[in-house]
């Protein structure tokens, strides 16, 4: 069976350690719901009553696991009630991402059903958030928002458009500049200034 966005999604945060996704099920995120269940035997899925739980939670999962959490809502409303818990993990320095649905990519912006800018809304609680694009882009995309979301111990938010999130990767044109698997999965340390005995120790080398 063809791998489609939500497919390559699911594998990505995996690669990135997420075991637990805590979401509300909705018709705009119906594909990646398919993808946790193919996936179940590598994630496993806990469902709440209200998507602010689910941020809560996936906060609370990064803080005591160290892992990073993950939390899934639908478009419009949906990603809207994931806010308050996504604050706590941004004051709190949690490594969180949230996955929000969007509308069908060529309906974005037409005062569609639920047709809410979660960028624009969430750019203030995240480090990195980011629109998918088509399937081509998803595993690019993802390793950002895990890579920042680990290194900088934050929020990182991708929303992905209902028909993305089911666009098989062989149907996705590509880039001549987007490189398959041009990505790490590595968290790498972070960069700092020199200590004082550092630059003492370089300068006796020299």
């Amino acid at each position: 069976m063809a791998r489609n966005g939500s497919d390559l999604l699911i594998e990505g945060l995996i690669e990135w350690g997420v075991d637990t996704i805590f979401g509300m099920p909705g018709d705009g995120i119906n594909g990646v719901m398919e993808a946790i269940r193919t996936h179940s035997d590598k994630v496993r899925f806990v469902q709440v009553r209200h998507e602010e739980s689910a941020a809560l939670m996936a906060c609370g999962h990064a803080k005591w696991t160290g892992k990073l959490g993950c939390c899934l809502a639908t478009t419009g409303p949906g990603g809207i009630h994931l806010l308050n818990g996504l604050y706590d993990a941004k004051f709190d320095r949690a490594p969180v991402v949230a996955i929000t649905g969007l509308p069908y990519h060529d309906l974005i912006d037409t005062f569609t059903q639920q047709d809410v800018d979660h960028n624009k809304l969430f750019a203030d609680v995240a480090l990195y958030t980011t629109r998918i694009m088509s399937a081509a882009h998803v595993e690019n995309a993802v390793a950002l928002a895990c890579r920042k979301a680990v290194t900088e111990s934050g929020v990182a938010h991708l929303a992905i458009p209902t028909d993305v999130q089911e666009q098989e990767i062989e149907e996705a044109e590509r880039s001549p500049r987007n490189v398959p698997h041009h990505t790490s999965f590595a968290p790498t340390g972070g960069v700092r200034l020199p200590e004082s005995h550092d630059l003492e120790h370089a300068v006796e080398v020299c």
